[in-house]
């Protein structure tokens, strides 16, 4: 009998369906070749669901994105969405989607591919062989908070954000950080602001205490800041990265610089539960929806590919397929494949293009079922 998975599309808005539908199309291709079959399912989110149905995500599609094998999405959000009221812009459905699912945990790889290595502003000497692991927890802190309000007083404007989080929130994404790292190079930062931060203070303490049962893993604790600051200066340092949920927004971006662009990069956010393939996920390239290059053939779908290659070996357990990918987009980025953002200057070529070239050495990798 032929494995069968369903798979939740999620294009959104902007390059979100550019990117997602090279995702598809390689995903067909890892599918006739490794035979088993794909039920696909396309719902809307962001922008496009606040269009269509007036609110950023329905019940119904995050029902059947509970009843999916996983979820790949494209992006969110956008210009045309932001003076509509809070509730029910782009990115409250992203929010509302992550923690309905329980997506507890993100993980942001930083790899620096060799070809790229020149295309970071940084000094290749300073960037060449980093391989890093953000592990951002997602659905605690200031972004879920309450208060979370704007008002008016005789004085003036104010306005309240605020950031909770319980023992066994922190000591989940930890645990999650230690188990990841031992499959690494066995060493993990714990990111905090401990110095002025009540809630970094219990993080930090609960981070050691995790710690104290992995001592074959090494723990250090980073300040936010100084952190922010290492990540450039000498990123070799990092393997795993654990952090709280706006600090891990921020600095993966920030990390982004060193691959060279965001669009290079993939996401998975997980949730704690699974079956016997692997752990439920919602898969997406970390960048945005980048309205001012949508729909012009422009977008990287490196981030999205990847995203996919991280699907296929947490959610489905092919861990074949998904080095197989990702040694495809390797394959392109050695021969000279370049979109416009890593391009330096040089020819670019379009979305598609690039799609299709790692496609073709994705075939000539895994060959014909």
């Amino acid at each position: 009998m032929t494995t069968s998975y369903n798979i939740l599309m999620l294009p959104g808005d902007g390059v979100g369906p550019e990117v997602l539908d090279e995702a598809r199309q390689t995903l067909d291709v890892v599918a006739a070749r490794s035979g088993f079959s794909v039920h696909y399912q396309e719902a809307n989110i962001g922008g496009a669901a606040v269009d269509a149905h007036g609110v950023p995500v329905r019940d119904e599609d995050i029902e059947t994105a509970r009843a999916s094998s996983a979820v790949m999405l494209g992006a969110v959000g956008g210009p045309k969405w932001e003076a509509i009221d809070p509730a029910i812009r782009p990115e409250a459905g992203l929010l509302k989607l992550r923690q309905a699912l329980g997506l507890f945990a993100n993980l942001r790889p930083i790899k620096v591919y060799d070809a790229l290595a020149d295309a970071s502003p940084l000094k290749s000497e300073v960037v060449r062989g980093v391989d890093m692991l953000i592990v951002r927890e997602l659905t605690g802190g200031i972004y879920f908070g309450e208060p979370s309000k704007q008002w008016t007083t005789e004085a003036g404007r104010r306005a309240v954000d605020t950031l909770p989080y319980g023992e066994e929130e922190i000591e989940r994404i930890v645990e999650l950080a230690f188990t990841l790292a031992a499959g690494r190079n066995k060493k993990v930062t714990s990111v905090d602001k401990a110095n002025v931060m009540a809630s970094s203070r219990l993080w930090r303490e609960i981070a050691t205490e995790v710690g104290a049962r992995h001592p074959e893993i090494a723990l250090d604790h980073a300040l936010v800041d100084s952190c922010a600051m290492r990540i450039i200066s000498r990123p070799l340092d990092f393997d795993v990265l654990v952090m709280e949920n706006m600090f891990g927004d921020i600095l993966s971006d920030e990390a982004a610089v060193l691959a060279g662009s965001l669009g290079m990069l993939p996401s998975a956010s997980l949730s704690a539960g699974g079956d016997a393939d692997g752990i439920f996920g919602l898969y997406e390239p970390i960048h945005g929806s980048a309205p001012d290059i949508a729909g012009q053939g422009l977008a990287n779908p490196c981030g999205a590919i990847l995203s996919l290659a991280m699907l296929l070996r947490t959610s489905l357990g092919r861990e074949a397929e998904a080095a197989a990918v990702e040694a495809a987009v390797d394959t392109v980025l050695v021969d000279g494949a370049r979109t416009r953002d890593i391009a330096d200057g040089g020819t670019s070529l379009s979305t598609s293009e690039f799609g299709d070239l790692v496609r073709q050495a994705l075939g000539d990798t895994l060959g014909t079922a």
